[in-house]
């Protein structure tokens, strides 16, 4: 498991749903773009759902358990950034929703 730290919270996160993140995350603020980060929480961690304002202003970090970086799926980035730039900000999906986004959006097109 790994960390997204931010404005002295500290969010934890798989490695590898981190590691999507940070890339989309990354894309974002250097463009000086703010937005919302949502995702829901599992029952084992109280269930609802969360949202973090993301700004260029605020300090972010990426604390990472694994010391390789986990291999990027192209997929999975495209998905992310799409939901990105839609008024609910990034939504953390799975890889698995990003394969199905990736095909509906396929087919919408």
């Amino acid at each position: 498991m790994g960390y997204l730290v931010h404005g002295g919270n500290t969010y934890e996160f798989e490695d590898r749903v981190l590691a999507h993140l940070k890339t989309v995350i990354g894309q974002k603020l250097r463009k000086q773009e703010c937005f919302f980060l949502s995702w829901s929480k599992s029952a084992e961690s109280g269930s609802g759902r969360v949202s973090v304002w993301l700004s260029p202003h605020i300090a972010i970090a990426f604390r990472f358990s694994g010391s390789r970086p986990p291999q990027l799926n192209p997929t999975w980035l495209r998905a992310l950034t799409s939901l990105s730039h839609t008024p609910r900000g990034l939504v953390v999906i799975s890889e698995e929703e990003a394969e199905a986004y990736a095909k509906k959006e396929q087919a919408g097109a």
